[in-house]
């Protein structure tokens, strides 16, 4: 199955997509835009293009288990999103995922303002990643 994932942010919102045997995870975009309804139109020509069939947000999990306000409006926008697709909208826990993506990134030789933009892609795959890896038995 193709999954999209996507480390939903108030400014930049990173993407990344899996293959269809679900092995390999791969950064795709950075959408930057503060409107939520340019955010699901990108997201959504991204599903078409790319023939995803699920989605997964990174749900903002306080270190405590308990959600902020930030889970509220990601939770929100998974159901707008929806809505709005044929696809299954699946939350997971994204605690960790930016430190791990700080991490990946360590080795690209990048200037800091490039990997700043490159960083919410791979958060977004380092959310998917862990998503598979949960559902496999």
């Amino acid at each position: 199955m193709r999954y999209l994932a996507i480390d939903h942010g108030q400014k930049r919102t990173g993407l990344a997509i899996s293959d269809a045997s679900e092995t390999i995870v791969s950064p795709h975009a950075v959408i930057e835009t503060t409107s939520q309804q340019e955010l699901v139109r990108r997201i959504i020509e991204v599903i078409d293009a790319e023939k995803i069939e699920a989605v997964v947000i990174g749900l903002p999990y306080n270190m405590d288990d308990t959600e902020g306000p930030r889970a509220k409006k990601v939770r929100q926008f998974g159901s707008i999103l929806e809505a709005q697709t044929d696809c299954p909208v699946f939350l997971h826990d994204e605690r960790l995922s930016s430190f791990e993506a700080e991490y990946l990134s360590e080795g690209l030789d990048l200037t800091r303002k490039k990997k700043k933009k490159r960083l919410d892609a791979i958060a977004a795959a380092a959310i998917l990643r862990s998503f598979i890896e949960q559902k496999r038995p």
